[in-house]
């Protein structure tokens, strides 16, 4: 089995990760992820998606920068301050062995998606809360 994920397998072929970053400490951990063979799945905000997806330079109108680390991953859009949005990630959460985040201190608590309560739906799930600020 190889380590990268490119050819289907890899060291961690069979995890599926749910990943709510942005910039660059979170989805460079979950690209790390899915290059070792990990399924992510990418949770993009409503009304374009990563702020990333707009920063420059840009090759064929993507951002260079943006599929630098987002690369090997899935992604999908859902709005975690509408009701339906939470629910539908409660759902996708109860399904992956990881949650990776970073967002502010407290967010996902806030929306209800916190780790006290998503461990409810999935008690073996792995929640890495990521900071770029201590």
């Amino acid at each position: 089995m190889g380590q990268t994920g490119e050819d289907g397998e890899g060291l961690l072929a069979g995890v599926r990760v749910v990943d709510v970053t942005h910039m660059l400490a979170g989805p460079y951990c979950t690209w790390v992820l899915a290059s070792m063979g990990a399924e992510v799945i990418k949770v993009e905000r409503p009304g374009g998606g990563d702020f990333t997806r707009g920063l420059a330079p840009f090759h064929e109108g993507e951002s260079v920068y943006f599929m630098s680390v987002n690369r090997g991953k899935e992604s999908l859009t859902l709005d975690l301050k509408e009701p339906r949005g939470r629910e539908a990630f409660r759902r996708l959460a109860a399904t992956c062995d990881i949650l990776v985040e970073n967002n502010r201190a407290g967010a996902m608590d806030r929306l209800g998606l916190g780790w006290d309560d998503l461990r409810a739906d999935n008690p073996g799930l792995i929640y890495a809360s990521i900071s770029g600020f201590g």
